[in-house]
């Protein structure tokens, strides 16, 4: 099942989403690079890391990719770009039987963005059902959108906004901008306190 929702903010000039020949030459060099001597070498995605128990966060994957991502045993993964799916990523998907959520949030500059509250209150129902976990969130560079996310989903794990706004402020470097961080200290969690999950400090 696919959600398609939303609009949002996100990267710069060099962060579109590149042609189908850039992406297969990239893969393909990639590819090259994760084994040597017949060793595979496990590469994580641009800005992986792991956001709890089950729930993972990064940039866009790539070919080199996936055979790191197949040690975490994915169910799901969170999609928050408008763009489609790249095929090899889809292929990927279905060899694993790994689900894709996607939310097409439109990246947008400052000073002019309307950030969807209602597409990030129904991407966070996706990642509080555990039975989507494990679960990856990306974007394209794992900055904005997925910074975003996450920062709505500390919130409700009952993290202070001074935590909440140094971890965004570490995957988005300089690139940090202050309509994200102005939109997570305004989002509403009181819709989604209701809900159960198994994630730490969450609390109804």
């Amino acid at each position: 099942m696919k959600l398609e929702m939303g609009r949002h903010l996100e990267e710069e000039e060099d962060d579109d989403i590149r042609s189908e020949d850039e992406r297969i030459e990239i893969d393909h060099r990639h590819d090259q690079t994760a084994a040597i001597d017949g060793e595979i070498f496990f590469i994580p995605p641009l800005n992986f890391s792991m956001v709890d128990t089950g729930v993972f966060r990064s940039g866009f994957p790539n070919v080199s990719n996936f055979s790191f991502l197949e040690t975490l045993g994915l169910r799901s993964i969170l999609y928050l770009c408008p763009e489609p799916y790249p095929e090899p990523n889809l292929e990927f998907l279905k060899s694993n039987g790994i689900r894709l959520f996607e939310f097409g949030i439109e990246g947008y500059k400052e000073p002019f963005v309307n950030i969807p509250e209602d597409t990030v209150r129904e991407a966070l129902k996706v990642v509080l059902d555990v039975r989507n976990h494990p679960i990856l969130i990306h974007c394209k560079r794992g900055k904005h959108r997925t910074g975003c996310v996450v920062g709505c989903l500390r919130k409700l794990q009952r993290w202070c906004l001074s935590s909440v706004f140094d971890e965004y402020q570490r995957f988005a470097a300089a690139k940090a901008r202050i309509s994200d961080q102005r939109f997570m200290e305004l989002f509403d969690v009181s819709s989604l306190k209701h809900l159960s999950s198994p994630l730490t400090c969450f609390k109804k």
